[in-house]
């Protein structure tokens, strides 16, 4: 920037130096949610032109824009906000980030500690609003006595933002005058870098004879970024005889030697049967499983050892876990022996020929199948073209397409986190424009519409294109145990609406298309994916009162 155009900042010396401190740890992406008393937050990032700045109204919208962000780019990305009941609506996102390991950095306008609990506007208790859903708080205090304070725990915040992949929270308290500016923004900086290691944690003797000597082995993989697991690693664990491999639609790992849809494969199997599959050991790998119906096999079928490997923590979701491994998978997979076990075992072989079986009998059953759900999802998982990224939201949408085989080159992802529906288009919108990809949102009805202003802002790619499966409530609700027949079912559980997105496409200024069938849907879908200047919503309507019948009987049908 020329001298004619000098940086301007803040008068306020904390807003100089967190906005010196994210430049020096290169947090260069900041939603900013408008308000008053983050002006001094404002004025300094959208001075500077080395940050990205986006401007979203609704702050639950702004945090998972943010987190998609962040999903995609692999770094931190900071929301800025005003005080008051602005960052509560931050939370939902802030858990997500915990749960599913993304560096959300909070940064949260506050009023001067006088002016708290004694009836002024907009203040609520701030410091330790999220509890423990955070890996550090940082609550600075106003005056420059307190400079070097402010400086070590801003520091200290985002250090643990980039080592441990997680959210954090800086709390920023501002008195008035909030818009006064300077040039003389320059700040005296005194920081300690992050630690970047990775660790790498390797097997005790114990634990390699307990390897070697399995004749069962259940690798169960949960939700990891594409390409994040090495495919010659993989390769070399499938050469593995005793080792079945099972993966999650999230994982993004493919080979032709796995059991990609494992409730295909585990909801027909009887008890004797499931004793079978029951392995000596269970390695997990990756974030959180999707699979109830495999949750429920391990916990009551449990193996011997249950280890689990990543360098973050270890969750003991089937009651048995032994060992944590705190190393990147690639380092562990890289550091497995070649086996040394004798006895022959068709423990792989024996169940990728029951999965074959299912994969034929699921062919023919959506062959013959009416238009439903089931059909439709089937249907809009075929036509996805190449180069695409797949964003899908939580309950019946990523548990349908967690039956189906995916094209190894396709991208996906899903707030599996906390499993909540209440951003899972923000953060697709978030995802778009952070990897530039053009990007398909595989959504229900009541997920799109409880999350309907993230289509309010100036960020989205007419690449950008929704597919969303209307059956008028939350049909997954039927597929569980209750009387799906009473008044109170159909107003509390399923929730039945009769809304559609037409006019929300109408405000937001996207093409809108409509299928009910599926005559309409194959002629929609054969262009829905041609570029015509805007962003497209394909709105299907589904027979919500059978949809759970289809689904039952297709698990009886595979077996």
């Amino acid at each position: 920037m020329s001298d004619a155009n000098p940086l301007v900042g803040s008068t306020k010396l904390l807003s100089r130096q967190l906005v010196a401190v994210c430049k020096a740890k290169k947090v260069k992406r900041i939603v900013i949610s408008p308000g008053s008393r983050n002006a001094p937050l404002v004025i300094g990032f959208t001075s500077d032109p080395y940050f990205e700045c986006y401007s979203i109204v609704d702050e639950r919208c702004a945090a998972f824009f943010a987190l998609g962000l962040s999903q995609q780019l692999k770094e931190p990305v900071a929301v800025v906000c005003t005080s008051g009941s602005a960052m509560l609506n931050y939370y939902p996102a802030v858990a997500e980030a915990f749960y599913s390991d993304y560096p959300l950095v909070v940064l949260s306008a506050d009023r001067p500690e006088a002016l708290l609990e004694i009836g002024d506007g907009q203040t609520i208790q701030q410091e330790g609003v999220y509890g423990k859903h955070i890996l550090f708080e940082a609550n600075c205090k106003e005056g420059d006595a307190y400079s070097a304070f402010n400086l070590e725990k801003i520091n200290d915040a985002l250090n643990t933002a980039i080592e441990k992949s997680g959210p954090v929270h800086i709390n920023l308290p501002f008195s008035e005058p909030l818009y006064k500016t300077t040039n003389q923004i320059g700040v005296s900086l005194s920081l300690t870098a992050p630690n970047r290691e990775i660790p790498s944690d390797s097997f005790s003797k114990t634990e390699l004879t307990h390897w070697n000597s399995a004749n069962k082995i259940l690798v169960l993989v949960g939700e990891i970024p594409p390409e994040a697991v090495a495919q010659d690693l993989l390769n070399k664990l499938t050469e593995d005889k005793r080792v079945l491999i099972m993966t999650e639609t999230t994982s993004n790992v493919h080979h032709p030697k796995l059991v990609n849809a494992i409730d295909q494969l585990i909801a027909p199997l009887d008890q004797e049967q499931l004793a079978a599959l029951k392995p000596d050991i269970l390695v997990t790998l990756g974030g959180m499983i999707v699979s109830k119906k495999i949750k429920a096999f391990l916990r009551t079928f449990a193996p011997a050892r249950h280890w689990h490997v990543g360098p973050k923590r270890a969750y003991d979701t089937f009651f048995c876990l032994e060992r944590h491994f705190k190393s990147s998978t690639n380092n562990w997979l890289g550091s497995l022996p070649m086996s040394a076990n004798e006895h022959a075992s068709d423990y792989r072989d024996f169940w990728l020929q029951i999965r074959d079986k299912r994969r034929m009998a699921h062919k023919t059953y959506l062959k013959n199948l009416p238009f439903c759900d089931f059909k439709a999802y089937q249907a809009v998982l075929k036509a996805i073209p190449a180069g695409k990224m797949l964003q899908v939201s939580n309950s019946a949408a990523i548990r349908y397409t967690q039956l189906f085989e995916l094209d190894s080159k396709l991208p996906v992802f899903c707030n599996r986190g906390t499993s909540g529906i209440d951003g899972s288009s923000s953060t697709a919108v978030g995802a778009a424009v952070g990897s530039g990809k053009p990007t398909v949102l595989l959504t229900g009805d009541l997920s799109f519409f409880y999350d309907s202003n993230a289509l309010w802002n100036n960020y989205l790619p007419n690449d950008f294109r929704i597919v969303l499966i209307n059956n008028q409530g939350g049909g997954i609700f039927r597929i569980l145990p209750g009387n799906n027949n009473s008044k109170a079912f159909t107003t509390y559980f399923e929730t039945k609406h009769r809304l559609t997105a037409q006019h929300y496409c109408n405000m937001y200024g996207f093409e809108y298309a409509q299928a009910a069938d599926m005559n309409d849907l194959d002629a929609v879908l054969s262009d829905f994916y041609h570029d015509n200047g805007k962003p497209k919503l394909l709105e299907i309507t589904t027979p919500g009162h059978v949809n759970d019948r289809y689904l039952l009987d297709y698990f009886d049908f595979v077996k």
